[in-house]
């Protein structure tokens, strides 16, 4: 198959979707919200689209053929849960900042304080960045496989193709292009998994794979289910229900789409991307099942379908691909670009594409280094987002913190619970895994209290 072709196919697709539903954009609210109209049907694929991103098409399926059951519950229910949990705090920061673009400039105005404004643009930009560069470090994975082609030219090629679309519209050319990549994704799903049933056997096959390849892995509270719980489960949960509450993408979104749409698209979404990693981890299941033995786990799901199916449809697979993590770059990119409005200088479009392609540059860096997992990107930004779960939902439900509070609070749980989290990736170690992500979350919400209070009797 020419890699080249396809996604010299899919570039022209993704353009010719933006120039035909949205207009070449200036005017900087016209760029980041949308002028705050955008309906609910095209906002709950955007939302879908814009959380399919790589784990939810690797991970997914890695942790179906590894880890059974127990990898299954505990990557997609927390996923699903976190969207549903965050729509009355998006239709809060909407009623009480209706002008508002960024999370940031909301906790900014809020505590009156640039110190909290700005340790709350450096957790969301550096999680912009890192998810950007877990889509680039999978996404290029396979190109280099199919194409024969250097990993780091692939990056950079992907890279390419988000900017050149997002940078026509902003947020309305990611949510045309997140339609079309919902509708390219789903219908994948589609054709793939009931055809892989019937090559292997039927439902059989799938039933027999719940237990992952090794088939003890059929049970949540058996001693290998808390395992899982430990080493995958508890940091996943932590890192998928700050999940929205730490990405500008989604407050970006709270602040574009109609306002009395905002419930029903984030819960919308929610079952619409729910459909993409039971598919995803259905394919591992049958892998498992039918004793497929992948020589990259976290590709389980690529290698399976290049060994069953016919060289075609690595076409319309690698269209799902590229949707869910285009989907996902251009979704960072927008929001990395509206970060630029808490500046002074936040009506220079030219510079919120300068921001985008400085984004860029890093992510691609980052992709690159050598030995890099997904898995071990996804939890680790997905701690990283914890930082501020909790200084921002009490925020918004209205407790009395102080700027002081915010600020030191956020500040040690990056210090203290993020090292200890990435001590326990480097060296696999569940204890320090779950120390690091319940520190992180944790220690930002109990220090903002308690140096709060110090303020207010000072």
């Amino acid at each position: 198959m020419n890699g080249f072709l396809v996604l010299f196919v899919y570039a022209l697709l993704m353009m010719a979707t933006t120039v035909v539903f949205t207009k070449w954009t200036v005017n900087a609210e016209k760029f980041h919200v949308a002028d705050r109209k955008i309906p609910c049907g095209v906002s709950a694929m955007s939302i879908a689209a814009t959380w399919v991103w790589a784990p939810a098409l690797f991970v997914s399926g890695q942790q179906a053929y590894t880890n059974g059951i127990p990898g299954m519950f505990w990557f997609l229910v927390p996923n699903v849960l976190c969207l549903m949990l965050f729509i009355p705090f998006a239709k809060r920061i909407r009623q009480e900042f209706p002008q508002g673009i960024t999370l940031s400039g909301y906790m900014g105005e809020k505590y009156q304080s640039n110190k909290v404004k700005g340790i709350y643009s450096f957790q969301l930009g550096a999680l912009a960045i890192l998810s950007t560069a877990v889509q680039l470090l999978a996404g290029s994975k396979i190109l280099s496989l199919i194409t024969g082609l250097p990993f780091w030219s692939m990056t950079l090629l992907l890279a390419v193709i988000a900017y050149s679309y997002s940078q026509f519209s902003g947020i309305k050319a990611a949510v045309a292009t997140d339609t079309l990549q919902m509708f390219i994704i789903l219908g994948g799903c589609a054709l793939l998994v009931p055809w892989a049933l019937k090559m292997n056997g039927g439902m059989s096959t799938l039933i027999s794979g719940l237990g992952s390849i090794t088939g003890n892995m059929n049970s949540l509270t058996s001693e290998t289910g808390l395992a899982v719980f430990l080493g995958f489960g508890l940091p996943t949960t932590i890192g998928l229900t700050s999940g929205p509450f730490g990405d500008q993408s989604f407050w970006q979104r709270a602040f574009s789409i109609r306002k009395e749409h905002i419930g029903k698209a984030f819960f919308f979404g929610a079952l619409l991307f729910a459909l993409v990693p039971l598919s995803m981890g259905a394919m591992g299941y049958i892998a498992a099942g039918s004793g497929f033995k992948a020589t990259d786990v976290g590709m389980v799901n690529f290698e399976f379908i290049t060994s069953i199916f016919p060289s075609w449809v690595l076409v319309p697979f690698l269209f799902m691909v590229l949707s869910g993590l285009l989907s996902t770059v251009s979704s960072n990119l927008c929001a990395a670009a509206s970060m630029t409005s808490d500046l002074k200088a936040g009506s220079d479009i030219k510079k919120s594409k300068l921001v985008m392609i400085v984004m860029l540059m890093v992510a691609i860096g980052i992709a690159n280094i050598p030995g890099l997992t997904v898995t071990y990107m996804f939890l680790f930004y997905g701690t990283l987002r914890a930082s501020t779960l909790l200084p921002t939902v009490m925020t918004l439900l209205g407790k009395k913190l102080s700027a002081q509070g915010v600020f030191i609070g956020i500040l040690i749980s990056l210090c203290v619970g993020l090292p200890v989290f990435a001590y326990g990736n480097i060296f696999n170690d569940a204890t320090y895994k779950t120390i690091g992500s319940l520190t992180t979350v944790l220690l930002s919400g109990i220090v903002a209290v308690l140096a709060s209070r110090k303020v207010v009797r000072a």
